[in-house]
């Protein structure tokens, strides 16, 4: 399924981002309240970079978002 950045993080104003529901990338969860920074990777891949990008994911039943690939809008 292919959705926005924006549907799965929120930008905060230091320019870190923070998940909207769990995401899983790579096998690891990353929980609603969690932070990520630019330049920071998260299971090896820096997401700012993709910050307004499209993704392709999964939805499981309980909400958790998985990525899948980043994809070129």
């Amino acid at each position: 399924m292919r959705i926005r950045f924006s549907e799965v993080f929120t930008p905060n104003p230091d320019g870190s981002f923070t998940p909207n529901s769990p995401v899983r990338i790579g096998g690891v969860t990353l929980e609603p309240g969690g932070i990520f920074s630019p330049g920071v990777p998260f299971s090896g891949v820096d997401l700012s970079r993709y910050a307004w990008h499209d993704l392709d994911v999964d939805l499981e039943a309980d909400g958790t978002v998985v990525i899948k690939a980043v994809l070129e809008n």
